[in-house]
């Protein structure tokens, strides 16, 4: 499917497209769609599964930012965020990635902060002119040296001018990966695969699509976190319309997704300790909602967009007994029951171009959010466990007053966006923004209760193995941005680019933490809390054509970089897991089938950290990453070194807590030699 919206401002100066090319070449090097995304200015991932990583825009990460999967809303449904709605797509299956950082006109997204992610699968296919049946596919298969990783995909349809088929399916699996020093990184490893199936019915320019999917991930290791994941099934439909008129387009999307997640330990962690340790916690998940939207052409100078969404959210989390283990028996622990979270949303959006240079977009968004969930247990309603009362239980009591409370709350949330862009010629543009953004809180934030360290230890999506409770009187945050992006280019030809934004955001009840008790190995027992944040920092992008010539070929470098520091506005105190000073850097050599590159991904120290979450400090370091692809024909070969120098780093954002070395960061990736085929008909 692809985006229809085709307002000049729907997509801001400082946001980045990534079509279905730079995709392909990016396949062998990782499964991990949130990959995908790492070299957009102002991007980076916080990693998690080896196909779970969370994308983080100018330092707003996970539900704060909002990412709509072919226009559907996936929440994670796991206290540990194990499963983000970009896991639930293979890269092979992608079409189109658009990622809109800041200043997000409001008919791309409601109920986040930091921005969008906008992510298109593989569209439909239809028969062309002289044609009966249209027919074509491919299969790719890739190996990783490092971890052994291996993969396999596939794609078919079949059309004719009027009826589209199409199949996607993906399969990958690796093992545990070796740092930059050869030593094995325990509970890395995973497998994972994705099927899909189309329809799709055209009729002059109105198109209705129709889309259900499984996904099956067997086993996915967790290096950051306590748990890991065992099993997750899940199974979605998805539905839109596309319809053109006199008057402008209208289009209707329709959707329902269901999850069924399971936590234990893998090999690594299971076998670590003596007897095997066991500890099942179970999920389920719902998403459904619809989402209808109209573009108003009013003149040949304004365009209207009005839209309205829902959105619901059912989630049950529950922990089954442990036989033998008195801190987990003999009840099941109901962390969530019957948790719902449904948002209404309304906005309306008006574009106008005054002249030839001057454009703006006005933008004004209602999210009605309301939330509830059911009467909660522990695994024993004892106050005290084992012989003598020797191990106090105070889960048991923080059921009895959870259980007392009225849970349900409700927010009414709202957006404004004002965007003005002076373009003065061909090779300048100069955009100024402002936006009103909120979030409310996730059901984890709102309705965790568990105060035993254990239960705390449970929750939380951020890689440190602290312990974390929600708090139901948590307010939604509300997010003031102000963003300048200037642009210069050599003129249509686009020899030179760069862009330049700087941007502050002020966050009025940021939902960070609270510290009630330290832990062990250097952990701590935190509350979800408001406070006001504070972020600021800068993005830049350019490309520069060094050479091209009919022999030779054509010689460019393209890069980014990117800086964000953000505080606590009441303590002072740098926010959890800010992405220090970093970029990239690509020489990018193309001359008939071949297109090949060699990039430079460099990161400085991290210094400023989260002291109450007892964030650890890493060290700058640079990468080499080489990767080629050759096409001929009906084929196209993929190679490339990742890490080439086989490099010792520690990711910023890679959690730092490694489980296998309490209270240390994790290692990052060593050197990958990468491989893949694609074979096409």
């Amino acid at each position: 499917m692809v985006d229809t919206s085709a307002g000049k401002l729907a997509a801001p100066l400082s946001s980045m497209a990534i079509g279905r090319r730079e995709i392909q070449s990016r396949i062998p090097q990782s499964s991990d769609t949130a990959e995908l995304l790492r070299h957009a200015p102002g991007v980076s991932i916080f990693k998690a599964g080896g196909v779970s990583g969370l994308p983080v825009i100018n330092g707003l990460n996970d539900d704060r930012v909002k990412v709509l999967l072919n226009g559907m809303v996936v929440a994670s449904a796991c206290g540990n965020h194990m499963n983000p709605p970009l896991s639930y797509a293979d890269p092979s299956q992608i079409a189109y990635v658009e990622v809109l950082a800041g200043v997000t006109p409001v008919s791309k997204g409601g109920d986040s902060l930091g921005g969008t992610v906008l992510v298109e699968t593989l569209p439909p296919h239809f028969a062309g002119a002289g044609e009966s049946v249209h027919t074509a596919g491919s299969v790719t298969a890739f190996y990783r040296s490092n971890g052994d990783g291996v993969g396999t995909s596939a794609t078919a349809h079949a059309a004719s001018h009027n009826v589209s088929v199409n199949y996607a399916g993906a399969w990958t699996r690796s093992g545990n990966y070796e740092d930059g020093r050869g030593a094995e990184v325990m509970s890395s490893e995973y497998e994972a695969q994705n099927h899909s199936v189309q329809l799709a019915v055209r009729n002059g320019e109105d198109l209705f699509v129709i889309q259900g999917g499984v996904q099956y991930i067997p086993a996915q290791g967790y290096v950051n976190q306590a748990m890991d994941m065992v099993e997750n099934e899940a199974w979605f439909l998805n539905s839109r319309y596309v319809g053109t008129f006199a008057w402008g387009k209208l289009e209707a999307k329709a959707f329902y997704q269901n999850t069924a997640h399971k936590m234990n330990f893998l090999d690594d962690k299971k076998y670590a300790s003596t007897p095997p340790r066991d500890m099942p916690m179970n999920t389920k998940g719902e998403d459904a909602g619809y989402s209808v939207r109209a573009e108003i052409a009013l003149t040949d100078r304004d365009v209207v967009h009005i839209g309205n969404e829902f959105y619901h959210q059912g989630l049950d989390d529950w922990w089954p007994p442990v036989a033998g283990r008195t801190m987990m028996s003999p009840d099941t622990f109901w962390n969530i029951n019957d948790g719902t979270r449904d948002r209404l949303g309304t906005f309306v959006e008006w574009e106008r171009r005054w002249d030839r240079a001057w454009s703006t977009l006005l933008g004004a968004r209602n999210d009605m959010v309301w939330m509830d969930t059911g009467k909660v247990a522990p695994y024993s309603t004892a106050n005290c466990l084992g012989m003598g009362c020797m191990m106090p239980n105070p889960d048991a009591a923080a059921a009895v007053a959870f259980n007392s409370r009225d849970h349900a709350r409700t927010d009414a949330n709202f957006d404004v966006t004002a965007l003005a862009r002076y373009e003065p010629s061909i090779s300048e543009s100069y955009e100024v923004g402002y936006a009103r953004k909120t979030r409310s809180p996730n059901l984890y934030e709102r309705y965790t209760w568990g105060v035993g360290g254990m239960a705390m230890r449970m929750i939380g999506w951020f890689g440190d193995l602290n312990g974390y409770v929600g708090d139901p009187e948590l307010d939604p945050e509300v997010a003031h941005t102000v963003s300048f992006t200037a642009g210069w280019s050599s003129g249509p030809a686009k020899d030179w680019e760069l862009k330049v934004t700087p941007y502050y955001t002020f966050v009025e009840d940021y939902i960070g933490v609270e510290k009630l008790s330290g832990g062990s190995t250097g952990t701590v027992y935190l509350q979800f809390a408001n406070h006001d944040a504070e972020l600021y920092g800068v993005n830049i992008s350019g490309s520069l054509l060094l050479a091209d010539s009919s022999q030779l070929g054509r010689f460019a470098l393209i890069g980014s970089a990117g800086y964000v520091r953000g505080e606590n506005a009441d303590t002072g105190i740098s926010l959890y897991h800010m992405m220090p000073l970093h970029g990239t850097l690509a020489l990018i050599h193309s001359v008939g089938p071949w297109t090949s590159a060699i990039e430079l991904y460099a990161v400085a120290g991290k210094h400023n950290v989260d002291t109450v979450r007892n964030e650890l400090q890493t060290g700058g370091y640079t990468l080499v990453n080489l990767r080629s692809s050759y096409e001929w024909d009906n084929l196209r070969l993929d190679a490339g070194v990742k890490n080439v120098f086989d490099t010792y780093f520690e990711d910023p954002l890679g959690g730092h807590y490694y489980w296998a070395s309490p209270r240390g960061n994790v290692p990052g990736e060593g050197r990958s030699f990468n491989v893949g085929l694609t074979v096409s008909f």
